[in-house]
């Protein structure tokens, strides 16, 4: 059954990439189908979509620091969102009760208040895979979206802490003071680990057993024990290695979370009117989102992109509504209503989140007038004065290109990186490395680069430097483009949009290679 499950998400989800749409959609509408054909889903495949998104949040730890959750920036928006939220769909819920809608007149003020509760919330998978997608899980909107995911998350464990009872037992203080003596120990362990076969085990084993298990044992939850395993490997040199060694074991397992949604929704002509609905007042919660992150000095772009990433409800709503449902406080045509509501979401937000550099370039004059005037250090103007040559990206490829170069052309090259950390570590090592973001339009408003023979397009995924060239062919550029990739297609398509030279990374490393020996042997 599971089988026909994923023949039936793969050939959606192909469809639906045909036409420039992520393939979550695809999964999604794979689940309806399926669901109006009258399959359901099985035990495995919610086993399945359980440990995608445990090992979805261990991935996020990889990737989180503390530091960022402590920043005013995140946990006052996210604090402020859950309780005005809450408060506008309880009393939109209420308003729908008094006028005897079905379905609403069943509410009392502490359902309504619940089912309120639940709907404030917004999708860690969806955001996440959206993020990831267009590589900015490291820029400054990203993880902003990412430290508000987190705080929710921390307001989940404590609605389900007093709504099931299920509080700490005496094993959670045991827990903690445990991981923290024995992390030496669990760095040791990362570091033996190596680089092959034993590496995804290693996460497989700490994501499952010390976080999710040891943590639902505890009485705690045990996707925020993932979380916070992750988290303690996140300072860890191999945490991004493991990362990656995660990552499509991580993304099959969560085409099962996607067909579950769909599979699960008790469908019916009145719970899609009232989803549709819900759907329709969503801006007013995707503006909340706006306004309050503006509050705290982020720019009008980083604010509209964070709000677009949180554009969506929540399958923690699924959860807190079968909590509710459990007890009586509603009926189960609610999780119907949910479901449907989750969904919708989801395949509005995916070409939203796909255009929004284009939606804002549209709405930036009016945006730009609730705008902070004072900026955060993350997002100061770049000066690139008598800067010649540019490379965006310092990863292995920009690094190595920043070094080549600057033995030859001293001064007149700089790097430019979204990662603080990594711009830090270039810094130290005495290389002019500048903050930034290459796919914001604003960057390239900002910046003067008459100076500028040549981009250096170096990083990572192949979107961001389709994005940053695209805003790059915008702003005049004139001087030469280069550019790399990882397939001859991406090779195409980045020559048909005028790039001077690709280098393929995997095609060339050989005779790069080649290259390095011969001048050690014959120098």
């Amino acid at each position: 059954m599971e089988l026909l499950f994923f023949a039936i998400a793969f050939v959606c989800g192909f469809a639906v990439y045909q036409l420039k749409l992520p393939p979550l959609i695809g999964f999604l509408m794979a689940g309806f189908v399926l669901n109006l054909l009258g399959y359901h889903t099985t035990a495995l495949l919610t086993s399945l979509a359980d440990l995608g998104v445990t090992l979805l949040l261990f991935s996020i730890g990889l990737k989180l620091k503390l530091s960022n959750l402590i920043k005013p920036q995140v946990w006052a928006p996210a604090t402020l969102h859950i309780v005005v939220c809450t408060a506008f769909f309880t009393s939109l819920l209420l308003l729908l009760a008094y006028a005897s809608l079905p379905l609403f007149t069943e509410l009392s003020l502490t359902s309504a208040m619940l089912v309120g509760f639940a709907f404030s919330f917004s999708s860690t998978v969806f955001a996440v895979k959206v993020l990831e997608e267009r590589g900015e899980m490291a820029t400054l909107h990203g993880k902003i979206s990412i430290g508000i995911l987190v705080m929710q998350d921390i307001f989940a464990v404590a609605f389900l802490a007093i709504s099931t009872g299920k509080v700490p037992n005496m094993w959670a203080l045991v827990l903690l003071v445990s991981l923290f003596v024995f992390k030496p120990i669990m760095f040791w362990v990362l570091n033996r680990s190596k680089h092959g076969e034993l590496l995804p085990l290693f996460g497989f084993f700490f994501a499952l057993i010390i976080g999710y298990h040891a943590f639902e044992f505890a009485g705690l939850k045990g996707d925020l024990g993932a979380l916070i395993i992750g988290m303690m490997f996140a300072p860890h040199k191999k945490a991004g290695e493991l990362s990656k060694s995660l990552l499509n074991l991580k993304d099959i397992m969560l085409v099962g979370f996607f067909l579950n949604i769909g599979l699960n929704a008790n469908i019916s002509a009145y719970a899609l009117f009232i989803a549709l609905l819900l759907v329709i007042i969503l801006p007013l919660k995707v503006g909340l989102y706006y306004a309050f992150t503006n509050l705290f000095r982020l720019r009008a772009r980083t604010s509209l992109l964070s709000a677009f990433t949180l554009s969506n409800y929540s399958e923690f709503g699924l959860i807190v509504c079968a909590v509710a449902a459990s007890s009586g406080a509603i009926t189960s045509d609610w999780l119907a209503v949910v479901a449907i509501a989750v969904s919708l979401t989801f395949v509005l937000a995916s070409p939203l989140n796909k255009r929004a550099n284009e939606i804002y370039v549209k709405l930036e004059p009016l945006l730009l007038k609730f705008e902070s005037a004072t900026r955060l250090e993350e997002e100061l103007p770049v000066n690139l004065t008598n800067t010649q040559i540019v490379i965006f990206g310092m990863g292995r490829i920009g690094t190595g290109a920043y070094e080549t170069i600057e033995t030859s052309n001293s001064g007149v090259i700089a790097g430019i990186d979204i990662k603080p950390e990594v711009v830090e570590r270039h810094v130290k090592r005495g290389r002019r490395v500048l903050l930034a973001d290459a796919t914001d339009p604003d960057f390239w408003q900002r910046v003067n680069h008459s100076n500028v023979e040549m981009v250096m397009l170096a990083m990572p995924k192949h979107m961001q430097n389709i994005y940053a060239l695209e805003q790059l062919n915008a702003s005049g550029f004139s001087g030469q483009v280069t550019a790399i990739a990882n397939y001859p297609d991406q090779q195409k398509e980045l020559e048909d949009m005028g790039v001077d030279y690709t280098y393929n990374f995997y095609l060339e490393a050989g005779s790069g290679f080649a290259e390095h020996v011969k001048q050690k042997l014959f120098s």
